[in-house]
């Protein structure tokens, strides 16, 4: 049986223009609420509970499935700016006046879009194995193992162990106790996220990549909230580098790699990184 609180988190469900969104929400309520946006094929069901019990230690979590992914229903997205609206509608929908955001991967170029889109509803940034919203000079391409594996609909175990942790004996061992937290909640037989949905992701992700880096400096410029940038420094996914000339570009930017990690360092890092999320939101 778990021991985890954020695995007894309720489903709520709250009525957005485009969808009806369901999202969970564990911590004390109060304050600024910190909204986690999820990566790429991901549903609520994977966001590491340990991960969540230790930012809702001291704040008011909330993690929710965007239009047409995993539990949330409407029509899939299939750009950035869709991830964003969406996001927006959900935020707006559950009334509150001002969030934080915390994105992983493709949530956090979702992230970053919508604190450019309704600047007064973003109070602070946090973007984790991520990076701005298309691709930059001298990072190493997507390698084509990875993009096998991004396209494949029923990645498996090893996949995933391949596009998260480096491959060392400690990363893995990492990687399985990530695997085991998240087990319960997937063991109930939730909603995966669907191949339609997973399409539209891939094809934002391609018209990232074609953007030119004009466009991607004047968005990282045209952010003015507080942001924290993290990264492992062996990232498969979105290297690290992303997250390094990001930060130039940013007026107000913290920058914090993990060493030996990779794409779900804030799960290997789990309590150094919510420590450090933390730190920033209170600052």
């Amino acid at each position: 049986m778990s021991t985890y609180l954020a695995d007894k988190a309720e489903d709520l469900i709250v009525e957005g223009p485009s969808a009806r969104f369901t999202y969970r929400r564990m911590g004390p309520q109060g304050g600024v609420p910190l909204v986690l946006l999820n990566r790429f094929r991901g549903t609520i069901d994977w966001w590491d509970p340990e991960f969540l019990d230790y930012l809702a230690a001291d704040h008011d979590v909330i993690v929710f499935d965007n239009v047409g992914v995993g539990y949330t229903d409407g029509e899939p997205r299939d750009s950035l700016e869709g991830f964003a609206q969406g996001a927006i509608e959900f935020i707006d929908a559950l009334g509150l006046s001002q969030a934080d955001l915390l994105g992983w991967s493709l949530g956090g170029i979702v992230a970053q879009r919508v604190a450019v889109r309704r600047p007064e509803l973003v109070r602070k940034v946090v973007v984790a194995g991520s990076g701005p919203a298309g691709w930059v000079p001298d990072a190493p391409p997507f390698s084509e193992k990875v993009l096998g594996i991004m396209a494949k609909p029923d990645a498996d175990l090893e996949d995933m162990f391949y596009l998260f942790y480096p491959e060392t004996e400690t990363a893995r061992a990492s990687g399985r106790e990530h695997f085991d937290h998240v087990a319960t909640r997937l063991a109930a037989g939730g909603p995966a996220v669907s191949e339609a949905a997973a399409q539209g992701m891939l094809t934002a992700a391609a018209t990232l990549l074609a953007a030119p880096f004009d466009e991607v400096v004047a968005e990282l410029e045209a952010i003015k909230q507080p942001v924290l940038y993290a990264n492992g420094l062996h990232d498969v996914m979105i290297p690290a580098h992303n997250s390094y000339v990001a930060v130039q570009h940013l007026d107000n930017a913290t920058l914090v790699l993990y060493t030996g990690a990779g794409h779900a360092f804030l799960f290997q890092y789990a309590k150094a990184f919510t420590t450090q999320v933390a730190d920033f939101l209170a600052a």
